[in-house]
């Protein structure tokens, strides 16, 4: 029942920012959405500003956990691996309020520190475990160095006034992992550079 009702809680609280953005939504109007009363939320979560670092983080591990799902069971790592950066990256295209709010959050230094949620570990767990397997030799270093450029990719998506095209972002990431531009979900059938006229001369 208190996970039932935790993850009634996130799921509106992603819902409603979806609609509204983090500033047009109350603790009240997602209680409301969610059918608990209010005072739940403050019993469940420390404050709006921790659900919404929760509910993002579970909406990323479940995206993550989904198309990593669609795959085919004997996928290889580096298709795997793709499809976990596509998976995270398209979430900046499929949901810019909830995606800007919370980069806005967890680069506030005023809102105090980065919490390591339930969600946010099982994300971490995943993640961890397909560069395992794609073989990094040090898959926690390796998964904060991912985590920051993946987190990068959807600030350059997401940048108010200038947003940069998903597919170079995409291109940067696939090269530092080797992997081939047709993994995954690509944006575009080749990769940036292959579109470019031959030079002249």
């Amino acid at each position: 029942m208190r996970q039932r009702s935790r993850r009634r809680i996130m799921r509106a609280t992603v819902e409603l920012v979806d609609l509204r953005g983090y500033a047009g939504t109350t603790l009240t109007d997602i209680a409301e959405r969610a059918g608990l009363a209010r005072g739940l939320l403050s019993y469940y979560f420390d404050g709006k500003r921790l659900l919404m670092q929760s509910a993002t983080h579970r909406m990323m591990h479940q995206s993550l956990s989904a198309a990593l799902d669609e795959l085919a069971p004997d996928a290889g790592p580096e298709a795997r691996l793709a499809r976990a950066i596509d998976a995270v990256l398209g979430l900046a295209m499929d949901h810019p309020r909830v995606m800007r709010s919370h980069l806005a959050l967890i680069l506030d230094p005023d809102a105090g520190a980065f919490v390591q949620d339930p969600e946010q570990q099982q994300l971490g767990a995943i993640i961890q475990e397909l560069l395992r397997d794609w073989g990094a030799p040090d898959p926690a270093a390796e998964h904060a160095v991912l985590r920051s450029a993946l987190m990068g990719g959807c600030i350059g998506v997401l940048l108010p006034g200038a947003e940069l095209p998903l597919a170079p972002i995409r291109a940067d990431l696939f090269r530092r992992y080797d992997l081939p531009w047709r993994l995954g979900r690509p944006p575009q059938p080749l990769p940036p550079e292959r579109e470019r006229p031959p030079a002249r001369g």
